[in-house]
């Protein structure tokens, strides 16, 4: 069953609290989390979660739904971004003229990320092929670090295909040759970044889904960010939700074995795509649907068995 939990904007207005005790204590009891935007506090949610939760793995995927834009063709691509570390650790301090933030990098958080991405690699069966993105031949300690633990790590694995680009180098490939990409692997900023750039050339950030995934814990959310001023409007597009939410079922399927799970990720997934595919869009993508009309096309297909 689903628990509905407040977070965010809204939670600190009504409670004092963007993020209360009742819902973080209440996700330490759930099996994952779908979460949506929060606004402005997302600081104090997301990225609290992230490290509280050790949600070490923040899975990007970037996918084109439907007819490819002539100019880039298809694209299917997941960014693998590491979720605790690098600059967004927030230690920053002011001096007497400006301010530094440190940058952190570990071998451990290096070295679970890339094993994270070489499994995925496996599992998706296309290229097998990782890009470690990184800015070593300026930040030769930490970024250093961080390629040449990927690049031990990933050496294990014999099928797998590596390489390493630097990061002004991806954001310029991402753009002109996506297709080149199956999966990378990078630091927190650098994905943050770059997973952005990667769903505008698939498609739109309307269309992506995303997962922070920990040993123990996980949390989905759509990739976008809260658009209050449009809120109850009926219009925004809500198919990155919704995907996240496949994604969520098709997690818990793998972890606890349930195939009905997959089976419904499949379904949902499929129908979305069908949706998009027949003209049935939310304004952004070009169309006029309501996002209570998608939603409602999209619930449609599923129980007709769109395939």
């Amino acid at each position: 069953h689903f628990e509905k939990l407040r977070a965010g904007d809204g939670a600190l207005s009504e409670v004092g609290s963007a993020l209360p005790e009742s819902t973080r204590s209440k996700l330490y009891e759930c099996h994952s989390c779908l979460k949506g935007p929060v606004g402005r506090t997302a600081s104090d949610v997301i990225v609290r979660l992230r490290r509280e939760l050790d949600l070490f793995a923040n899975i990007r995927p970037a996918k084109t739904i439907g007819t490819p834009s002539s100019s880039v063709g298809e694209v299917d691509m997941v960014i693998v971004r590491e979720n605790t570390e690098d600059l967004y650790t927030g230690m920053e301090f002011e001096l007497a003229d400006g301010a530094v933030a440190m940058k952190v990098i570990t071998a451990h958080a290096s070295r679970r990320i890339a094993e994270y991405a070489a499994r995925l690699a496996l599992s998706r069966n296309r290229e097998r092929k990782i890009t470690c993105v990184q800015k070593s031949n300026v930040l030769h300690l930490t970024d250093g670090l961080f390629a040449r633990t990927c690049r031990e790590t990933v050496s294990s694995y014999p099928d797998i295909r590596y390489e390493e680009m630097l990061v002004d180098a991806a954001a310029m490939n991402i753009v002109r040759r996506p297709s080149s990409f199956d999966v990378i692997v990078t630091e927190n900023l650098y994905g943050d970044i770059l997973s952005d750039e990667a769903a505008e050339i698939a498609g739109g950030i309307g269309l992506s889904p995303s997962a922070n995934i920990g040993e123990r814990y996980s949390i989905f959310e759509p990739v976008h960010g809260a658009a209050f001023d449009i809120a109850g409007s009926n219009t925004v597009n809500p198919t990155a939700a919704i995907l996240s939410g496949a994604m969520m079922i098709r997690y818990l399927g793998e972890i606890y074995g349930g195939s009905d799970c997959i089976e419904a990720a499949n379904a949902i997934e499929v129908a979305v795509k069908n949706c998009i595919v027949s003209g049935k869009r939310t304004a952004d993508l070009g169309g006029n649907c309501s996002t209570s009309e998608f939603g409602r096309n999209v619930a449609m297909l599923i129980r007709n068995g769109s395939r």
